[in-house]
């Protein structure tokens, strides 16, 4: 009989997949951020307990170009500035893929708040735009020109803060207490310069970053890096704290509350 694809797998595919996904190159992505500085009430409003705002409202969108073998991707993010157990990092808000694969991996294993969209990053000699879209809308745009190199930091790390948790069945909220995630991303970037610019916030109702305005742009950079994460759950939170929040997650508040129709068996 002809292998059945939906079967089981064997021990040996287990432990080859495991090892081939451990032994992945560096890959390098070109992106756009921007940082800016936004209301205090709005940034503190969108954190989920535990999470607490640090002493400045930041916002920061990250747009980029990622050179995966066999087919580019386009990744982003918005996250505002948070704080957790002394630990300063981001916690983001929504974070676009062009592809399935990226999007299932990071919401199922880490609770990203992954969603599928247009991700474009644009060079023309010293003119940059960069944006983020989902549902036709580019709720965030990034146009600038390209100033001079900046000095290369050295690697660094990084915080982001994920709340991994699984709908209830019957939609009266999680199956269990969700967990709050710490993942650190160890950062190095090989070329950075600098974007003399400006951040376009469009309104949206699927993708509400317009809410967190910006009132001052601290930095645009455009630079060539590479990263790699790991996860780590820091505790269990309250379901009943972040249940006013999980909208934030879905593009229809209800679909989470969704249960199984009335006279199902």
């Amino acid at each position: 009989m002809a292998r059945v694809r939906y079967g089981a797998r064997t021990e040996a595919e287990i432990v080859a997949a495991r090892t081939a996904s451990s032994r992945l190159p560096a890959i390098w992505s070109t992106g756009v951020v921007a940082v800016w500085e936004s209301d205090p009430d709005a940034v503190a409003a969108v954190l989920p307990p535990p999470l607490k705002p640090t002493g400045r409202p930041l916002v920061r969108a990250n747009i980029s170009r990622v050179a995966l073998p066999g087919y580019p991707l386009g990744a982003g993010s918005v996250a505002v500035a948070a704080e957790h157990g002394g630990v300063v990092g981001w916690y983001p808000l929504v974070m676009p893929m062009t592809h399935e694969r990226a999007l299932i991996g990071g919401r199922e294993v880490f609770g990203e708040p992954k969603k599928l969209g247009d991700v474009r990053v644009e060079r023309d000699g010293l003119v940059v735009r960069a944006s983020l879209a989902r549902h036709g809308i580019a709720f965030v745009e990034v146009r600038g020109a390209v100033g001079g190199a900046l000095p290369l930091p050295e690697p660094t790390r990084r915080t982001d803060f994920y709340f991994k948790f699984l709908p209830a069945v019957d939609g009266s909220g999680f199956e269990a207490d969700p967990v709050l995630v710490h993942c650190v991303r160890n950062e190095k970037v090989r070329k950075l310069e600098s974007v003399t610019g400006d951040v376009v916030l469009r309104e949206s109702m699927y993708d509400p970053v317009a809410d967190l305005p910006v009132h001052a742009v601290v930095e645009i950079t455009i630079g060539e890096k590479t990263t790699d994460q790991q996860g780590r759950v820091m505790e269990r939170v309250s379901a009943q704290a972040l249940l006013p929040y999980i909208h934030q997650r879905y593009d229809d508040p209800a679909q989470v509350l969704d249960g199984p129709p009335e006279g199902s068996a």
